[in-house]
C-alpha cells in the first residue's frame, strides 16, 4: 500500500456538484496517478488537479473534464463549446452553458478544463488555463457509494 498510493492510484472525494451528472457530491473515486507521466491528457478525460493560484481555492484538489488542448482555440457561444471553430459533441453535460466565453487560445503546457455542470462550475472559463504540471491523475472509477460503482466516462 505504501507504493500504490504515491505512485499508482489515489482516492479522492467529490466536494461539489460541478461535475454533475458524471460525478455527484460525496462520490468517492480512484484516480490513476502515473498515466500522465506516459502521455499527455486527452480531450474528454476527467482529471484531478491542484487548483492554480488564480482559482478561488488555490492548491485545493479539484476535478474537471479536459476540453481544450495546448494550442487549440476554445469558445463558448449559443449554448455550445467550440474547439477551433467546430462544435464539441458533449453527451455528458447536465445542460448547455448559459454564458459566452472566448475565443481563447490555450497556451502550451496547459489544458482548458470545465465542469460537466456548465452553469455551476468554477473552471477555466473563470480562472484560465490549467498547467499540465498541476494534474495529479486521471479519474478512473467511482468506488463509493455502492450503487454508483463504475468507470468514469
Amino acid at each position: 500500500m505504501f507504493i500504490i498510493r504515491p505512485f499508482i492510484v489515489e482516492a479522492y472525494s467529490i466536494p461539489s456538484g460541478s461535475m454533475r451528472p458524471t460525478l455527484r457530491e460525496r462520490d468517492r473515486i480512484l484516480a490513476c496517478k502515473f498515466i500522465y507521466r506516459l502521455r499527455a491528457p486527452r480531450r474528454g478525460e476527467v482529471v484531478v488537479f491542484r487548483a492554480p493560484p488564480q482559482a478561488r481555492s488555490p492548491g485545493r484538489n479539484l476535478i474537471k473534464r479536459v476540453i481544450g488542448l495546448p494550442g487549440e482555440v476554445v469558445e463558448v457561444r449559443d449554448g455550445k463549446v467550440y474547439i477551433n471553430g467546430k462544435p464539441l459533441e458533449e453527451p455528458y453535460i447536465l445542460e448547455p452553458p448559459y454564458y459566452e466565453f472566448g475565443p481563447y487560445r490555450v497556451p502550451e503546457g496547459c489544458v482548458f478544463v470545465m465542469g460537466d455542470n456548465r452553469n455551476d462550475s468554477l473552471d477555466s472559463h473563470i480562472w484560465g488555463p490549467l498547467p499540465i504540471r498541476n494534474i495529479l491523475g486521471k479519474a478512473m472509477v467511482i468506488w463509493w457509494p455502492p450503487w454508483r460503482v463504475g468507470f468514469i466516462r
